[in-house]
């Protein structure tokens, strides 16, 4: 699902609300997501699931092409952990991966 099928999933299931009031609905919505992470926050969505910023170390790599040593940085990676309700209603659809459908 794409943010502007969002939005038209938005506005027909609330006919009160046009396009552009779903539209501005979802783009404030997701831009308080985004600034609350970049300011370091935990956003948790009771049913659904949270998002935190992990710290990833520096380290040491290799480049695919020449096997070269390459030094990666250290830093702050959004990072997604769904809730328990979530994860059993995924889990309770059928495997679109067995009926050769994309997911």
């Amino acid at each position: 699902m794409t943010r502007s099928d969002l939005v038209e999933e938005l506005a027909a299931r609330f006919g009160q609300l046009t396009q552009r009031d779903a539209e501005f609905a979802v783009k404030a919505i997701l831009d308080a997501m985004n600034d609350a992470l970049v300011r370091g926050h935990r956003i948790e969505i009771r049913g659904f699931g949270s998002f935190s910023v992990n710290y990833r170390p520096p380290r040491m790599g290799r480049n695919p092409r020449n096997g070269d040593s390459v030094a990666i940085p250290e830093k702050l990676v959004p990072h997604f952990k769904p809730g328990k309700a979530l994860r059993q209603a995924v889990d309770l659809q059928d495997d679109p991966l067995a009926t050769g459908s994309k997911p």
